[in-house]
């Protein structure tokens, strides 16, 4: 009777342990609701004032941001511990950064790892060639970029524009990307706007490589111009793929916006009401 109570006991414990693992899992993979802009967005404002600039963007209710590159370095003239403080103080987080794959590799890791960045982003092929070979090549390289930058504690993605979405000898060579890098190394950063401006389908995407898009950039597209617009007024259903965020593999989103209406600030802020409009 005692052995049997034990048995019980030890069976209890591990279906109790295995129930708070499987809660973690699920509560790490929900999609965060956070709003989050990509800094390119407001790639001037930076330029002049980066302080100032971010205190606006919190001011309107984001709370992720992602960097990228400027002609005065991956911050904008703040030193990697100056923007963690600002956005720190500010109640931003500084989640991931666009850079590129270059002899600046491994300061971009040192830099990113003192300015609390959790991702690294490559924002555009690292070379040039659109063959299948190519970007066979680019996968193995990618492949090592996350080995390197999972040593650091990093992660490394990829954010697609549209030629990507090209294809040679019939395979789709965003495809081969996908199909050649190793998801726990490679986190792709879905650009939902390009990927529809290139014809293609983001929820055939999403049924096809579940779980590959921890990142994404929100961006509605005018098709006709394929320039970037306010949400609504172009041509990404925007709450459809937003309640489809978790097929996806989404964490984080960004809203990235290149061209406006007036002003950066003003189409962030409708933006940002319009998201909050929606029940995902």
């Amino acid at each position: 009777m005692q052995n049997q109570s034990r048995r019980q006991f030890l069976q209890q414990t591990t279906s109790l342990a295995a129930g708070v693992v499987l809660f973690q899992s699920l509560r790490f993979d929900k999609p965060s609701k956070d709003i989050g802009v990509q800094l390119y967005t407001f790639r001037s404002e930076m330029i002049a004032d980066a302080t100032g600039t971010l205190k606006k963007i919190a001011a309107i209710g984001i709370k992720q941001i992602e960097s990228a590159g400027s002609a005065k370095g991956h911050y904008y003239g703040l030193s990697p511990k100056e923007i963690r403080s600002v956005c720190d103080d500010l109640g931003l987080t500084l989640r991931s950064g666009h850079i590129s794959l270059d002899q600046h590799w491994q300061q971009t890791l040192d830099d990113a790892g003192v300015a609390g960045q959790e991702y690294l982003i490559c924002s555009s092929m690292p070379s040039s060639g659109q063959t299948v070979s190519n970007y066979q090549q680019v996968a193995e390289q990618f492949n090592k970029a996350g080995e390197e930058a999972k040593k650091r504690g990093l992660k490394f993605g990829y954010h697609n524009h549209d030629y990507e979405f090209a294809s040679d000898n019939g395979k789709v060579l965003y495809d081969v990307l996908l199909d050649h890098t190793d998801p726990s190394l490679v986190h792709m950063e879905l650009d939902l706007g390009w990927v529809i401006a290139s014809g293609k389908d983001p929820f055939d995407y999403f049924k096809r490589y579940k779980g590959r898009f921890p990142l994404w950039h929100l961006k509605d597209m005018d098709l006709a111009n394929k320039h970037s617009t306010e949400f609504g007024k172009g041509s990404l259903p925007i709450a459809r793929v937003l309640q489809h965020a978790k097929d996806s593999g989404m964490k984080y989103y960004f809203i990235e916006q290149e061209e406006y209406t007036s002003t950066p600030l003003e189409s962030m802020e409708y933006n940002v009401g319009y998201l909050k409009k929606i029940k995902w």
